[in-house]
């Protein structure tokens, strides 16, 4: 699917993260950075990175195992933090590394569009679970 919504949750729209492309095999999204993203110090949080990180990384091992009746859920979450930026957009690359029967593990790419430079990256590894009685981000059971 393609530029959709059905992944979006409350928490990953105040961060300001948009999906742009949502397969089994990559993720894209872009986060326009600003001030609300700062912090004391007027960089960007590396939250935002981390954030960014696990949900793409999220969606995509979902969208891998929704046809099992399943989702993917963060177990590991490195991210590594390789320049500040103040503002921006940013875009977000999630591809898997490895798709088990029982786990994942995608990396994950954030870079600044207008520069072209890597700003940060990082690997989730998650566990495969069934979505049965877990509640969904729309208010209603899996």
């Amino acid at each position: 699917m393609s530029g959709s919504d059905v992944f979006q949750s409350a928490f990953v729209a105040a961060v300001g993260l948009r999906f742009t492309e949502v397969t089994s095999t990559r993720v894209r999204g872009e986060i326009q950075l600003g001030p609300g993203h700062h912090t004391p110090w007027g960089v960007v949080h590396g939250g935002v990175y981390a954030t960014a990180v696990e949900s793409a990384a999220s969606v995509g091992a979902s969208a891998a195992v929704a046809d099992r009746d399943q989702v993917a859920v963060g177990v590991a979450n490195s991210t590594d933090f390789l320049r500040p930026i103040t503002s921006g957009t940013v875009e977000v690359v999630a591809e898997p590394v490895q798709q088990g029967r029982n786990h994942q593990l995608w990396q994950v790419t954030v870079t600044s569009i207008s520069s072209d430079k890597l700003i940060a990256r990082g690997q989730v590894r998650l566990a495969n679970v069934p979505a049965t009685g877990l509640p969904s981000t729309l208010g209603q059971q899996l």
